[in-house]
């Protein structure tokens, strides 16, 4: 009898210090701080960088246990692409940095990304940076962090972002690589982006002045200083960046809109995961001990010897059977919070109101998302390239390039 009670206290034991290995991590509110250029950067030097609105991975991430909200992915695809503009401005190392609708637009150097994952507790960003001449600076790089519990407290949340250290360590890895770039290269970056957006509207007047080849845009020939084509050219990008200039008033709007539901949906997403977790890891002890117990208790009452032991075996198996329904209820109850989750998923869509375009002594009114706006924006840069152009002669002639 006491060699099968010692094997019924045996198997608990161990069933409680497997159910109790749980890992534990340490989170930390540290930030890297934004880098700084080491050295002044010439106006001519300083490339424009272009944040495309990010893929919100609504086609790729399934989990059962952190549902995804369309609406709250669609919007922070709008609203990351600022927390990270925000970074590269205060690295001071940039030209322009604007947030575009889509990545087709001829910049010295695009950005890109996907939420690969969001939630209060964690944030994980795949980001592409390509220059004008198809170099790839950042190729799917992957960005992590999880959020400290003080990341969401009063006076953090004024001073910065929940998962600040993500979009600092994207601007300084940016950073590092540009500083590997000679001035030359950085110089043929910005005639390489320039020449493209003018073949792009004057394909007969600049053809092959770019190449593709090897994977890369090459350039081939400048246009003279006092090309008439191209001076009309730079007037209708200066244009097409002046409109782009006003999408982020619009962005920006949309950002001070949504910050302060934003924050207190990751605070509540927050409390929730980790009420999820801790739900979960007690669920699974329970069930655990309980399956043991149960186990232990119907070996004690087929091979007691006398009634203390298979009482004790009855006592086991009732008490195991009351932890597995702990454990399942545990379930049900972490099933209440992934629906709470649910409910936290409210639409923060913002609508963008009409644009009036003055062209040709017309008035044409942009309407729909902003997307839909920028594509018509797009078209019209076709007439106004013609209205601008005219009956002028093609280029002057090439000079060749350094």
């Amino acid at each position: 009898m006491n060699r099968i009670i010692r094997r019924l206290t045996l198997v608990m034991a161990l069933a409680t210090l497997a159910a109790g290995c749980v890992s534990q991590s340490i989170k930390t509110t540290s930030i890297p701080a934004v880098d700084t250029p080491s050295q002044s950067i010439a106006d001519s030097e300083l490339l424009d960088v272009s944040i495309a609105i990010f893929d919100p991975g609504l086609d790729s991430e399934i989990d059962d246990d952190s549902p995804v909200f369309t609406e709250v992915r669609q919007a922070e695809a709008r609203y990351i692409p600022q927390l990270l503009m925000g970074s590269l401005q205060n690295s001071g190392a940039w030209g322009a940095v604007r947030v575009v609708p889509t990545d087709d637009q001829l910049t010295d150097l695009m950005i890109s990304g996907k939420i690969v994952h969001s939630d209060g507790k964690t944030l994980t960003l795949e980001i592409d940076a390509v220059d004008a001449t198809g170099h790839s600076w950042l190729d799917g790089k992957q960005y992590s962090a999880e959020a400290s519990r003080y990341a969401y407290a009063t006076t953090t949340r004024v001073t910065h972002d929940a998962f600040q250290a993500v979009y600092n360590r994207i601007a300084n890895d940016l950073l590092a690589h540009f500083q590997t770039l000679s001035s030359n290269q950085r110089e043929r970056v910005r005639s390489v982006a320039e020449m493209r957006f003018a073949e792009r509207f004057a394909s007969e007047a600049f053809v092959d002045y770019v190449v593709f080849r090897d994977g890369r845009y090459q350039l081939q020939k400048l246009p003279a200083d006092n090309d008439p084509m191209l001076e009309r050219v730079r007037v209708i990008r200066t244009r097409d960046q002046l409109y782009v200039d006003t999408l982020q008033t619009y962005y920006e709007q949309f950002g001070v809109q949504m910050q302060a539901p934003y924050q207190e949906w990751r605070k509540l997403t927050y409390e929730e995961a980790i009420a999820l977790e801790q739900i979960k890891a007690e669920s699974r002890k329970e069930l655990i001990i309980g399956g043991a117990a149960v186990l232990a208790g119907i070996y004690a009452s087929a091979n007691g010897n006398d009634a203390v032991t298979r009482t004790a075996g009855n006592v086991a198996i009732m008490g195991g059977g009351y932890m597995v329904k702990s454990g399942l209820d545990k379930r049900n109850e972490a099933a209440i919070h992934v629906e709470a989750l649910e409910e936290l998923g409210a639409s923060l869509e913002a609508e963008m109101t009409p644009q009036i375009i003055e062209l040709n002594d017309q008035t044409i009114t942009l309407t729909g998302s902003v997307q839909d706006q920028y594509a018509q924006w797009r078209a019209l840069l076709d007439d106004i390239y013609r209205t601008e152009v005219g009956d002028l002669p093609t280029n002057t002639g090439p000079t060749d390039t350094p």
